[in-house]
């Protein structure tokens, strides 16, 4: 079997040359109406699982903050964030669309599968769209549950994105999703985004392990081991997508994983 370890740095270089396309994906988030979409979803978020406590007061790490969209958002409901990322030049991206809030950040490059914080070091630990990318995630969520304080709250945002590789039936609704973006003329991240090599990353996801498993389930049973209650929230994607981008995935709908840690 293949050293997984060859994988992350294979994801590394791959992450490295898509950095500045993908961060004009975040630039867009951030001036179109899916920054207030995400803000109210993530405030919702932590008021719900810490209703006596003020935004203000809460440690928050964000792991895989790539050109830093979420760190923003948390920033500006007033967190204490740290955002780790693997690739230096994401997190260059990050600190450049944070622009005067990332003073207010602590910006680092780690490894979401072995950080380098104290147990119990944070209130929340948020990701989006990274667990599927990993080659060992049940490290990174043992990791995300050993640096959560009791009672703390881990938040995943991810998706199936690369199961139509493993499922017949998944390829057709993927071919759908992009026949439909073409008809209504609608960006297709897919297939056009600044600087990506889709065959590279398709060659990566066949390699990684959570491409071919069916989630959030997986999540569900991996976090509960760890001691976290869980619950998923599948319908996210309604609440935080914009209209383009339920066209463009409609056969990987977002879903969110909620995790609270036992006192």
């Amino acid at each position: 079997m293949e050293c997984r370890d060859t994988i992350l740095e294979e994801n590394k270089s791959y992450w490295t040359g898509r950095a500045s396309g993908y961060s004009e994906v975040n630039k867009l988030e951030l001036a179109t109406e899916q920054r207030q979409k995400w803000k109210d979803c993530l405030r919702a978020e932590l008021t719900r699982a810490f209703p006596d406590r003020p935004l203000t007061s809460l440690s928050v790490l964000e792991v895989g903050t790539g050109p830093g969209f979420f760190a923003i958002l948390l920033r500006e409901l007033g967190c204490a964030v740290t955002a780790v990322d693997l690739t230096p030049a994401m997190l260059a991206e990050a600190k450049e669309n944070a622009g005067p809030l990332a003073d207010g950040i602590r910006f680092l490059e780690m490894n979401a599968e072995a950080l380098s914080f104290a147990d119990e070091s944070f209130d929340a630990v948020i990701s989006r769209n990274l667990t599927w990318n990993l080659p060992h995630p049940e490290r990174a969520c043992a990791e995300w549950a050993r640096v959560l304080k009791k009672g703390g709250l881990l938040l995943n945002f991810d998706a199936n994105w690369y199961a139509y590789l493993f499922d017949e039936g998944a390829q057709a609704a993927w071919d759908r999703d992009r026949a439909n973006s073409a008809e209504q003329g609608v960006w297709d991240q897919n297939l056009e985004a600044e600087g990506e090599n889709f065959d590279v990353m398709e060659d990566i996801a066949r390699r990684v392990p959570l491409s071919g498993i069916r989630r959030p389930a997986w999540d569900l049973e991996r976090l509960s081991a760890l001691g976290l209650r869980c619950e998923a929230d599948e319908g996210v994607w309604q609440r935080v997508w914009s209209e383009e981008e339920k066209l463009s995935f409609a056969s990987t709908p977002l879903f969110l994983v909620r995790g609270v840690k036992a006192d």
